[in-house]
């Protein structure tokens, strides 16, 4: 198994859900086929992820689950207790993949005791894979650095066709680091590009399944948010669109640097 295909694509992201309309959506996306949910600490919303794990009748081994730790708790003892709180929130005694949500702010915690701390839980079984999010090519150097190659799974980062980050794609590839891509539909902006909707309509689709074909192409994985049942199952139909290289290039146009998550905290992005 490759690096790329350890992680199921799409996902079901779950930032911003919560209550019963989280769980609807995760138990409407595991009977639909999905088998991989994206959660996080900072989202508050472990625990209803979990029910709605628990609940499905997909066992718990098919499904590849993501959380991750957020910046304010990257020292050490922190780490640990963090993910420890995440296990017991999510109802297991692992996740699939274990992510360093944002780097630490200014490095005010080393980036070597954190991610030393996160290869150490790796170790002890609570996470199969660990990887980062937000990382710049910069912080990926320094990270394979200290922790080896081979050994961080994916960078999280925000990537779509009007940020498509792609010095940052490349360098991942070479360090056979999977990229996956959060916000992947720009809040909902692609839905009102021209280029996207002439390209949707020749292949009787939509431009959001366009969008997550076009990632696809980039061997990008990707898990929008969705809690409409039609939506979640459109977003599986997507992956077997086959763009053009026509196609391709014109989307490749559509770059224009628009970041979307960019907080006071976001690391100085090369």
């Amino acid at each position: 198994m490759t690096q790329h295909t350890a992680i199921p694509n799409p996902g079901l992201g779950t930032f911003r859900l919560e209550g019963d309309t989280l769980k609807r959506a995760v138990t409407t996306a595991l009977e639909l086929g999905y088998r991989h949910i994206d959660t996080a600490q900072m989202y508050g919303n472990e625990a209803e992820v979990g029910q709605a794990i628990a609940e499905s009748r997909v066992p718990r081994d098919e499904i590849f689950l993501t959380t991750k730790v957020w910046h304010d708790r990257l020292t050490p003892d922190a780490l640990k207790q963090s993910v420890d709180e995440s296990l017991a929130k999510l109802g297991t005694d692992h996740v699939d993949l274990l992510l360093i949500h944002w780097p630490s702010p200014d490095d005010e915690v080393p980036m070597r005791d954190y991610l030393t701390a996160l290869r150490e839980v790796q170790k002890a079984g609570k996470t199969r894979h660990i990887g980062v999010s937000n990382f710049t090519r910069a912080q990926i150097d320094q990270a394979v650095d200290i922790l080896g190659e081979g050994v961080l799974l994916t960078n999280q980062v925000e990537v779509h066709p009007f940020l498509q980050n792609r010095a940052l794609v490349e360098h991942c590839k070479r360090h056979d680091i999977t990229v996956t891509a959060f916000m992947p539909l720009a809040v909902g902006k692609v839905m009102e590009d021209e280029t996207l909707k002439r390209i949707a309509d020749h292949h009787d689709a939509t431009p959001a399944q366009v969008t997550l074909a076009w990632l696809q192409a980039l061997e990008i994985v990707t898990f929008p948010s969705s809690t409409k049942a039609e939506h979640l199952k459109s977003n599986l139909e997507a992956l077997t669109i086959t763009l053009s290289d026509d196609e391709l290039y014109e989307i490749a146009t559509l770059e224009r640097g628009e970041r979307i998550a960019n907080p006071g905290f976001a690391p100085d992005w090369d």
